[in-house]
């Protein structure tokens, strides 16, 4: 704790955002990677569909498959996003793109496959709030 409170008082930097900005570049690198696994999955499938997966939820996968550019259009922006997001210039726009597919991840396990669901809604928080503390960048877009 105290090479803490060197570091922020030699630099003049407020602790607390000092700790916001570190927990925020830790969070988006972890969830930048999830997205980028989740992409290259699949590409190469090296993690099989959980057992049991509804039924509903199987042909749907299936129909995004079947339709031939639906899944590697998902999977390419999953680790474009990824690879924008953990880099923290980039962050504020990957977590615009990935947004859609975060958004279906959460509708995905409320309405189709509900025993996944604290994983979208954990998916979809952490997007929410890269977005919420990039709002700054955002500005001259909506201006």
């Amino acid at each position: 704790m105290k090479i803490f409170n060197i570091i922020c008082s030699n630099n003049n930097i407020d602790p607390y955002f000092y700790m916001k900005a570190r927990i925020l570049m830790v969070v988006s690198a972890l969830f930048g990677l999830i997205m980028i696994n989740g992409g290259l999955n699949k590409f190469f499938n090296y993690m099989p569909a959980p057992e049991g997966m509804p039924q509903l939820a199987m042909k749907l996968m299936g129909a995004f498959v079947e339709s031939g550019y639906m899944f590697p259009l998902i999977a390419l922006t999953e680790i474009v996003a990824g690879l924008m997001i953990i880099l923290n210039k980039t962050r504020a726009l990957g977590a615009i793109i990935i947004a859609p597919v975060t958004v279906n991840i959460l509708l995905f396990h409320i309405f189709v496959a509900p025993e996944g669901m604290i994983v979208g809604i954990i998916i979809f928080l952490i997007n929410c709030w890269i977005i919420f503390e990039n709002k700054n960048k955002y500005y001259p877009i909506l201006s």
